[in-house]
C-alpha cells in the first residue's frame, strides 16, 4: 500500500525547529545591530526624559484668514526646525496640530526662554548685498562640472567669480536665470550661480571688505575680524553668526553651496525686506531650457527697492554684484545681477529640482505672508517628574505582567512554560525595535506609548489563550495531544489574525486621526500587534508541536493543563469496523 501523502500541517509538525531558529536569529541579529548603532534604551519623550512643550496658534491678520493654509503652516514647521536646529538641540519636535497650531518639544539641556523666543517670532526676510565671500575654513569650492550636478542644491545657490567665469556664464555647466519685465523674459536680468570656482573664492577673501572705500573704522575692523575668524562649518557658530544685527548695519552670515560646504559672508545693510516681496512660486519654466525656476513679484514699494539696488550691484564686479536672500540670519539664496531690474517681478533659476524651487519659493513667500504665532500653552518638564512617571509607567507594566503570569500559572499550568517564553520574546523584540527606531525615524518613548505596550500584554495574551483553549477542545473531544494541536492551529490562527488585524486597523485610524503624543500610543499599539503575530506564528505554535512530543504533556499530567480528566475528555475515538456484507450463494 502506498504511504499516505503529507499535508502542510504535516510538513510543518514534522520541522518546527526551523521557525524557532528563523526568530532565534532575528534576535540576535537585531541585538548586535542594536549594540552596534550604540543606542541600546529607548529614545525617550519629553514627558518622560523632560524639557519644554511649546504650543502655538497661528494668527493671521485681518481679512487676511486664508494665509494660514498647510503650504504656510509647512513652510513655518520648516523655519521652526531651523530655528530650533541652530540652538545646537538634538531630537527636538515640531509638528502641525490640527489647521492652526504648531507643537514644539524641545528635550532637557536647552534653554527653554531662548527657545521660545526663536519659535514664537516671525521669521525675518532681507535681501541684502554681498560685499565679500568665501568657502569657510579657506577650502576653495571647484566649479561644478555639469548642470546635473547642481540639482541637488537646496536652493542655495553660491556665488562664483563672474569675472574669470564670465566666457561660461549662459553654458550648461552654470545654472542661469532670466529676470521677468511685464511678463517678457530679459536675458541675463538676474542671475543664480551654483558653481562658485577656486578663484572667485581667493578674490573674495582677499578683496573683502565691508565698504566700497575700505574704512578703518571701529565697526569696520569688527566686522572684518568676525569674517576673519567665522567658522561656518560648526553649527554653534552659525547660529549665532550675524544674530543681533539690525537691518539697517552691515554684519556677517553663513549659507551653504552646491558642493555641501559652508560659505561665509559680509553683507551689507538690508535693501529690500521680506514683506516687499507679494508673491513668490515654483514654475517650470517651458519657454526656455531653465526647468524649474522661482518667480519673484514685488509690491508697488517693494519694486522701486528692487530696482535701485539691483542697478547698483549691476555696476560691481563679483562678488559684489550679488544679493543673499537671508532667512533668520543664514543665506539661502545668493543670485547675481547684471542690469537694473524695474519691472517689478524676478526669475530666479539654478537647475533647481522641483523640492527646492517649492522650498525657496516658500521662504520668500513666508516672509511677506500675514501671519505670526501666538503662544498658547508652554509646558515644561522637569526630568525628576518624567523620571517619576516612567517609573510608574514601569511598575504598572510588571504588575500587568504578573498578573497575566499569575493567570497563567493558576489556569493553564504547565502550558504557562509555553506562554511566559513567549511573553518574554515578545518583550525583547519590542524593547529592541523600539530602541532602532529611536535613530531611525526619530521614535520616542512617551507616557503614552508606554501605555500602548502595557495594552500589549493582554493582546499578546489573549493570543495564547485562543490557541491554548482550541487545543483543549480538542481534548474534551477524545484526541490525543499531537493531533490536538494540528487540528486545533488552523481555528486558532484564523481567530488570532482576525483579532490582530481588528487591533491593527484600529491603531492605524488613531494614529492617522490624531496628532502628538496620542500617536505614540497607536504607534506602539500597532508595533506590538505586527509582533504578537510574528511571535504566535514563530515562536508559540512551534514550541506547542515540539512539548507535543513529551510524555509530561502527551500522557496528560495533571500539571501540564491538558489533563483528559480534569477537561471533562470524552473515551478515546475508535474506528468501528464495517460489517461484511452477505456473500451471495451464487457468487460462492
Amino acid at each position: 500500500m502506498a504511504a499516505p501523502k503529507r499535508g502542510r500541517s504535516g510538513s510543518a509538525q514534522s520541522k518546527p525547529w526551523r521557525p524557532l531558529g528563523f526568530i532565534l536569529i532575528a534576535i540576535v541579529a537585531l541585538t548586535g545591530g542594536m549594540f552596534a548603532s550604540g543606542h541600546n534604551t529607548p529614545r525617550l519623550g519629553i514627558d518622560l526624559a523632560g524639557g519644554t512643550s511649546i504650543t502655538l496658534r497661528a494668527v493671521a491678520e485681518p481679512g487676511q484668514e486664508a494665509a494660514i493654509n498647510k503650504t504656510n503652516m509647512d513652510t513655518a514647521v520648516d523655519i521652526m526646525n531651523r530655528r530650533v536646529n541652530g540652538l545646537g538641540v538634538s531630537e527636538a519636535e515640531v509638528q502641525t496640530q490640527g489647521n492652526k497650531n504648531i507643537i514644539v518639544n524641545i528635550p532637557k539641556g536647552t534653554n527653554s526662554k531662548e527657545a521660545r523666543q526663536q519659535v514664537g517670532t516671525t521669521a525675518k526676510l532681507y535681501f541684502r548685498p554681498v560685499l565679500a565671500t568665501d568657502v569657510s575654513g579657506g577650502a576653495a569650492a571647484t566649479p561644478s562640472p555639469s548642470a546635473s550636478s547642481s540639482a541637488s542644491d537646496k536652493a542655495t545657490d553660491k556665488a562664483s567669480d563672474k569675472a574669470t567665469d564670465k566666457s561660461t556664464s549662459s553654458s550648461s555647466a552654470t545654472p542661469s536665470a532670466t529676470a521677468t519685465s511685464q511678463g517678457r523674459p530679459v536675458t541675463d536680468g538676474l542671475k543664480a550661480d551654483a558653481s562658485p570656482s577656486a578663484t572667485a573664492s581667493s578674490k573674495a577673501s582677499s578683496s573683502a571688505s565691508p565698504s566700497a572705500s575700505s574704512s578703518a573704522s571701529d565697526s569696520t575692523s569688527k566686522l572684518q575680524a568676525q569674517y576673519a575668524t567665522l567658522d561656518c562649518t560648526k553649527k554653534s557658530v552659525r547660529a549665532t553668526a550675524g544674530k543681533g544685527a539690525k537691518p539697517t548695519d552691515s554684519t556677517v552670515a553663513c549659507g551653504q553651496n552646491s558642493q555641501k560646504q559652508w560659505q561665509k559672508y559680509i553683507l551689507g545693510p538690508a535693501e529690500v525686506d521680506g514683506t516687499d516681496v507679494k508673491k513668490a512660486q515654483a514654475v517650470f519654466n517651458t519657454q526656455t531650457a531653465a526647468g524649474w525656476t522661482v518667480t519673484m513679484d514685488f509690491t508697488g514699494k517693494g519694486a522701486k527697492k528692487f530696482a535701485d539696488i539691483t542697478g547698483k550691484l549691476a555696476q560691481n564686479q563679483s562678488p559684489q554684484n550679488q544679493f543673499a536672500i537671508v532667512l533668520d540670519g543664514e543665506v539661502v539664496s545668493d543670485p547675481y545681477v547684471k542690469q537694473a531690474l524695474t519691472g517689478g517681478n524676478a526669475e530666479i533659476s539654478g537647475s533647481f529640482g522641483q523640492e527646492e524651487a517649492q522650498s525657496l519659493a516658500n521662504m520668500l513667500s513666508y516672509g511677506a505672508l500675514p501671519l505670526s504665532f501666538k503662544e498658547d500653552s508652554v509646558t515644561t518638564v522637569t526630568a525628576a517628574l518624567g523620571g517619576e512617571q516612567l517609573h510608574a509607567g514601569l511598575i504598572a507594566g510588571a504588575i500587568g505582567l504578573a498578573l497575566v503570569v499569575l493567570y497563567l500559572l493558576i489556569f493553564y499550568r504547565g502550558l504557562s512554560v509555553i506562554a511566559i517564553p513567549s511573553l518574554m520574546v515578545s518583550a525583547i523584540l519590542t524593547y529592541v525595535i523600539m530602541s532602532l527606531l529611536g535613530p531611525t525615524i526619530g521614535f520616542a518613548l512617551n507616557l503614552p506609548a508606554v501605555c500602548g505596550a502595557i495594552v500589549a500584554i493582554g493582546i499578546t495574551a489573549d493570543s495564547f489563550i485562543v490557541f491554548f483553549e482550541r487545543i483543549r477542545d480538542e481534548i474534551r473531544e477524545g484526541r490525543s495531544l499531537r493531533p490536538a494541536v494540528e487540528r486545533a492551529w488552523p481555528r486558532a490562527r484564523r481567530t488570532i489574525l482576525v483579532s490582530d488585524f481588528v487591533s491593527f486597523l484600529a491603531a492605524a485610524v488613531l494614529f492617522i486621526v490624531t496628532v502628538g503624543k496620542v500617536q505614540g500610543f497607536a504607534f506602539t499599539l500597532g508595533l506590538t500587534t505586527v509582533l504578537d503575530v510574528v511571535v504566535v506564528f514563530l515562536f508559540t505554535k512551534p514550541l506547542m508541536t515540539i512539548l507535543a512530543r513529551r510524555k509530561f504533556f502527551a500522557n496528560g499530567h495533571k500539571w501540564s493543563g491538558l489533563d483528559p480528566k480534569a477537561l471533562g475528555a470524552k473515551p478515546p475515538l475508535r474506528r468501528t469496523r464495517r460489517p461484511h456484507a452477505p456473500v451471495d450463494p451464487k457468487e460462492a
